[in-house]
């Protein structure tokens, strides 16, 4: 969902599509929340990743697209807010990884 023009807008059209009682998972990249992790995780994606992807893709630009995106995406707590204001009910997150990754849930009731 992190490369949606509007994210609000898709949320709620997940919320519209789904039946009473259904779920909405959303699996994505997220604020890393561990100390030291955090560090050796924004190098990893900032030095390591576009170095790769231009070793072996000819091309770093689209990796270092990849590493922006993920930061500009809200953080959990925000993001979380979101789903919440689309209509889901018995919204939460949790931190996969020192919070590299969060799985976001909702429900519509």
């Amino acid at each position: 969902i992190r490369n949606v023009t509007h994210i609000d807008k898709a949320l709620a059209e997940a919320y519209r599509v789904l039946r009473p009682g259904g779920r909405f998972l959303c699996l994505e990249f997220s604020e890393c929340n561990v100390p030291v992790l955090d560090t050796l995780y924004d190098f990893h994606s900032f030095e390591v990743i576009p170095r790769l992807g231009k070793l072996t893709a000819g091309a770093a630009e689209p990796y270092q697209y990849l590493v922006e995106s993920i930061r500009k995406f809200p953080k959990q707590e925000a993001f979380t807010d979101m789903i919440r204001a689309a209509g889901f009910a018995n919204v939460s997150y949790r931190n996969l990884t020192g919070g590299i990754a969060a799985m976001h849930s909702g429900w519509k009731i």
